[in-house]
C-alpha cells in the first residue's frame, strides 16, 4: 500500500506528464503571427524569475532563430516584486511597449508572507492586469505561468512562501475563466524535487530561481512547446 507521500509524488508525476510538450496541439497566436511574417513584440512580466531568468533570453533566441528579426522580446520583470507592483507598473513596463504577447508570473511572490497578499487579492491583481491589457491591446495574447516551488525557507524567514499551491491553482482558474494560455511549470519542478532532489537543486539551488541550465532543461522547453515551437536545443548561456 502506498504511503501518503508516495501517492502525492505519483500525483505530481502524473500532473507533470500531462503537461509534456508533445501534448501541445495548437500553435499560439504569437507563432501564427510570426509564421505570417508579422513582427511581434513580446513582454515578459513578473518577478526575479523573469528579470533574472535565463528563459526570457533563451525564448527570444529560439524565436529569432526560427523567425529572424521578427520577434522583439522585452524583459520587464521586477526582482522581489509581487502582483501589486505588477498592477502599479503595468502602463510603463508593459502597455507602453505595445505588446503582441505578454507573459505574466507573479504567483511565487504573491505567496511570500511579508507581502500579506491573499489569494483573493492576488487574483484581483492578475485579473486587473489582464483586463487593462485587453482594453489597450485587444489582439494581445496573454499567457499566465506558474513557476518553481520556492519551498526552501521556513516560517519566519523573509522568503517563506505559504500555501504556494493555492496561488498557482488560482492562476489555473483564472486562465480557464479568462480563456488564456497557461504554462504550468510547477508540477514538473515539484515532481523533479520529489523524485531527484539532487538534480532539482542543481537546477534550482534555492528552490526559487532556476539556473540558466535549469531554464534550458525545463522552463524554456516548456514555454516553446506551449507556444507551438519545438525546442531546438535552448542555450544555457
Amino acid at each position: 500500500m502506498q504511503s501518503g507521500s508516495a501517492r502525492l509524488a505519483l500525483m505530481w508525476m502524473v500532473s507533470a506528464a500531462l503537461s509534456l510538450p508533445c501534448l501541445a496541439v495548437e500553435k499560439s497566436m504569437l507563432i501564427k503571427n510570426l509564421e505570417a511574417g508579422r513582427k511581434q513584440v513580446v513582454v515578459a512580466y513578473g518577478t526575479s524569475l523573469t528579470e533574472g531568468g535565463a528563459w526570457v533570453a533563451q525564448v527570444g533566441q529560439a524565436l529569432n532563430k526560427k523567425f529572424p528579426d521578427q520577434a522583439t522580446v522585452v524583459n520587464s520583470g521586477g526582482s522581489g516584486m509581487y502582483s501589486k507592483w505588477g498592477v502599479d507598473n503595468l502602463e510603463e513596463k508593459v502597455l507602453k511597449k505595445a505588446p503582441d504577447a505578454v507573459f505574466i508570473e507573479f504567483g511565487i511572490n504573491d505567496a511570500v508572507a511579508r507581502f500579506n497578499c491573499s489569494v483573493d487579492q492576488a487574483k484581483a491583481n492578475v485579473v486587473d492586469m489582464i483586463r487593462r491589457i485587453r482594453k489597450a491591446r485587444p489582439q494581445c495574447e496573454i499567457i499566465l505561468m506558474t513557476m518553481t516551488p520556492g519551498n526552501k525557507y521556513p516560517q519566519g524567514h523573509t522568503s517563506h512562501r505559504q500555501d504556494i499551491e493555492a496561488y498557482y491553482e488560482m492562476y489555473r482558474s483564472v486562465a480557464k475563466d479568462e480563456k488564456l494560455m497557461l504554462i504550468d511549470h510547477y508540477p514538473q519542478w515539484r515532481a523533479l524535487q520529489q523524485k531527484d532532489e539532487k538534480q532539482f537543486l542543481k537546477y534550482v539551488p534555492d528552490t526559487i530561481h532556476p539556473t540558466a541550465e535549469g531554464c534550458a532543461q525545463i522552463t524554456t522547453p516548456g514555454v516553446l512547446a506551449a507556444l507551438g515551437l519545438p525546442p531546438e536545443g535552448a542555450s544555457s548561456k
